[in-house]
């Protein structure tokens, strides 16, 4: 029996990356999941989109873990199409226990030269979709009466200014805000709140061109606050989802308003 044999968990941006390897990691603990990802172009953003067929697979990953999955095309800016996929979610499996608000986008400039459309993406994404899946979710988890693990994906962004990331690092350090608030409303209801703050890591994200030619043309200058501790030029997906992992469990049951950082060491350079 896993860490979180009978417990449920809500996953968004499970299509591919992070929201996959989370999905399937907390399967690989025992929890049932309810998954979402937008499997379309987020305006302003370089990088591949995800697909239908990249949440369906996710969607048969889990279930290679003998694990039950609810997996749905929804946006996290669309609050209704949030409420309706936890409410079904809930309906199916009986319960709600942990939410890891991963879905997230990115894009890449220095801050008087983005266009609006890009600050606004960002800030919708990942602010306000962290925001909606806070307000769809919370009161199936509060409803449960069993307490519970809330894990919001922030960044090293979230915590340390990188030049470029300007849109992108105010959102990350908002959605540590959010974390940091909903630890303190959610304690008397037993619901843990933690933010994760990765660093680099190898998703379709990284393949954003303006910001790695932005670094190639700042190389002696702002470049080297990119720079990390560790020797690892990048992470896996999976080296997140360890610790997601560690705190959907009992095994963090004290830790709560947490900045749990897995970045290679860039936030203390």
């Amino acid at each position: 029996m896993g860490r979180l044999a009978g417990k449920v968990a809500l996953v968004t941006g499970a299509a591919r990356g992070q929201g996959r390897a989370h999905a399937v990691r907390l399967a690989q603990e025992g929890a049932d999941i309810i998954a979402c990802d937008v499997c379309a172009p987020v305006a302003t953003t370089l990088y591949k989109p995800a697909t239908a067929e990249d949440l369906a697979e996710t969607a048969r990953a889990v279930e290679a873990e003998d694990r039950r999955i609810l997996a749905r095309q929804a946006d996290i800016r669309d609050l209704p199409a949030l409420e309706a996929l936890v409410a079904d979610g809930v309906a199916e499996f009986g319960r709600l226990d942990i939410v890891v608000a991963n879905a997230g986008a990115m894009n890449a400039g220095r801050l008087w030269e983005i266009t609006p459309e890009q600050w606004k993406t960002i800030i919708d994404v990942n602010l306000t979709g962290t925001w909606n899946t806070i307000k769809a979710s919370v009161p199936a988890v509060i409803e449960g009466g069993r307490g519970g693990s809330i894990i919001l994906i922030s960044s090293s962004t979230g915590l340390k200014a990188f030049p470029f990331l300007g849109a992108y690092g105010a959102s990350k350090f908002g959605v540590t805000g959010l974390g940091q608030t909903l630890a303190n409303e959610l304690g008397e209801y037993n619901i843990r709140v933690n933010t994760v703050h990765p660093a680099g890591v190898q998703t379709e994200i990284i393949n954003d061109t303006d910001l790695f030619k932005l670094i190639g043309d700042h190389q002696h200058t702002l470049a080297p606050v990119f720079m990390t501790s560790l020797a690892t030029k990048w992470m896996a997906p999976e080296d997140i989802s360890n610790a997601v992992a560690f705190l959907a469990s009992d095994e963090s049951r004290y830790m709560t308003g947490s900045k749990f950082v897995v970045d290679l060491g860039t936030v203390c350079r």
